[in-house]
């Protein structure tokens, strides 16, 4: 019976992770903060996190460089120099 109900019932498809990335720098106390919101947030919402650091590519440095940090999720900027909280949870 089981068998038969599998058949008919719809499979449920596994999406991929939610890519987030965030373009950096070091000594910066607004990459250091958005880090730290970022890792809580990976455990609870399960998303791939990847930190670029900017001063390591001139393209990068030139399109970030006053703006760090910058979060880009799918492939979109999200958010520049500061995570808004209530803004964050509305993308979830």
């Amino acid at each position: 019976m089981r068998a038969w109900i599998r058949r008919f019932l719809p499979r449920r498809r596994q999406l991929p992770p939610v890519q987030v990335i965030v373009y950096t720098r070091t000594q910066c106390p607004l990459c250091d903060e958005a880090k730290h919101f970022l890792e809580g947030e990976q455990d609870r919402r399960g998303f791939a996190l990847r930190f670029v650091d900017v001063d390591g590519d001139p393209e990068l440095k030139a399109k970030y460089d006053d703006c760090v940090p910058v979060v880009e999720i799918d492939g979109k900027v999200r958010f520049r120099g500061k995570i808004n909280p209530f803004l964050w949870a509305r993308l979830w």
